[in-house]
């Protein structure tokens, strides 16, 4: 039996890169394969057992409240009778999901969001992701190299393509070698955290986790990171939204269900 553990997805920020799309919804419902790329996030979590979130509000986040509320009816066929008021549904293809929607503000920041949500949570230990990243990582296998690590914190760790071309040149400035997008060398966190609750202790309400809580947990070897050598895609421009539609269309990269 999967342990029970709510996964916090952080779901308020403005996507200011984006404002091809957020000028009119918030970030997470903008749209891959049809549908908001927060679904695709819950689905990722939801195949491995994890069906209870808590997503941190901000930016036009009473769209996404309506989207839950109305949910139900915008994904299944159903019969409205009119005068009794009553409702068939047809297809019932509802999640099995407990989702807590929580205002955390409009600017707020990433650390401060989670702050916020310390009364949600009532479990030793909980994930937390952001609200514009999908991967075809294995959640269960995440968890359980955070508890072999004993750490407070557990961040996923990848090596994203380069968003340049590398070139290499020799002593005359004459190009030897020219890799276009290349795979990085270096390590970068792609979100899918899992924390202890003495995260709590880290943050205060103005807190931005990747900074000042992150560099003490480093400094106090509190901070592992799980290699995930699969796939994984954000989406920060509408370059992005536009690729990871192609990918879903081709290949669909992190389906996972």
């Amino acid at each position: 039996m999967v342990e029970k553990i709510p996964v916090v997805i952080l779901c308020g920020g403005q996507g200011t890169r984006l404002r091809e799309e957020t000028a009119f919804k918030p970030k997470p419902l903008v749209e891959i394969g049809g549908r908001p790329i927060l679904w695709h996030i819950m689905k990722i979590y939801s195949y491995y057992g994890f069906n209870e979130f808590i997503l941190a509000l901000g930016y036009k986040g009473d769209m996404i409240k309506r989207y839950f509320l109305n949910y139900e009816a915008m994904n299944n066929d159903f019969t409205i009778d009119l005068k009794s008021k009553t409702l068939t549904y047809h297809d019932n293809t509802t999640e099995d999901w407990v989702v807590t929607l929580a205002d955390t503000g409009d600017e707020t920041q990433t650390g401060g969001r989670i702050k916020r949500l310390e009364k949600y949570i009532d479990t030793p230990r909980f994930m937390a992701t952001y609200g514009d990243g999908v991967a075809d990582i294995n959640l269960l296998e995440l968890l359980e190299f955070h508890k072999n690590k004993e750490k407070i914190a557990t961040l996923t760790g990848l090596h994203p393509l380069s968003k340049y071309g590398i070139l290499e040149l020799d002593e005359n400035n004459i190009v030897t070698n020219f890799k276009e997008k290349p795979q990085m060398k270096e390590w970068v966190s792609g979100g899918f955290f899992v924390f202890e609750r003495a995260i709590f202790d880290y943050l205060d309400e103005n807190s931005i986790l990747e900074r000042a809580p992150m560099e003490q947990l480093v400094e106090e070897g509190q901070l592992a990171v799980y290699a995930h050598h699969g796939f994984w895609g954000s989406m920060d421009t509408y370059k992005d939204v536009q690729y990871l539609n192609k990918l879903w269309e081709e290949t669909k990269r992190w389906k996972v269900w």
